[in-house]
């Protein structure tokens, strides 16, 4: 007959469910980390053009929405005829590349001429609204045309 072992067996268990969360852990730290590792090597692109058209855009529509409300008094929409206006001011400095561009000069220099004859004589209707965001359109719409990628 054989005598038992006298050392207990112990199962491997714990050591795979430890080493599994560690790498769970690892895995979930680096998936998290990797987007910025990967721009900091690639070199991010810089947020603010894209955030001042997004913030330009969100004006505009709020505009949109302010004509098909019939809400088109001086007071409602001068607040976003003037953040337009301001952030008009930042179209270069948003730019960088394309700062020292004639035409990027000239359209900039238009859309704040479209704001500011709109600042100077607000729209009192909604079809003079309409021809407001028309002009200020189409100041837009020409830098994009030439410029967007």
């Amino acid at each position: 007959m054989s005598t038992p072992d006298p050392t207990p067996r112990t199962s491997n268990a714990g050591r795979y469910l430890f080493m599994a969360i560690v790498g769970l852990t690892v895995g979930v730290g680096a998936t998290i980390a990797m987007p910025r590792i990967w721009s900091a090597l690639v070199g991010e692109a810089d947020p603010f053009p894209h955030a001042l058209m997004e913030v330009q855009g969100w004006h505009m529509g709020q505009l949109r929405a302010a004509m098909d409300q019939n809400r088109c008094t001086a007071s409602d929409v001068m607040p976003h005829l003037q953040a337009l206006r301001a952030m008009s001011g930042d179209l270069e400095p948003g730019f960088p590349k394309l700062r020292d561009d004639e035409r990027f000069k000239s359209a900039a220099a238009a859309m704040r001429g479209a704001v500011d004859k709109a600042i100077a004589a607000p729209p009192l209707s909604c079809e003079s609204l309409a021809g407001t965001m028309k002009a200020i359109g189409d100041t837009c719409k020409g830098c994009h045309r030439d410029f967007k990628n």
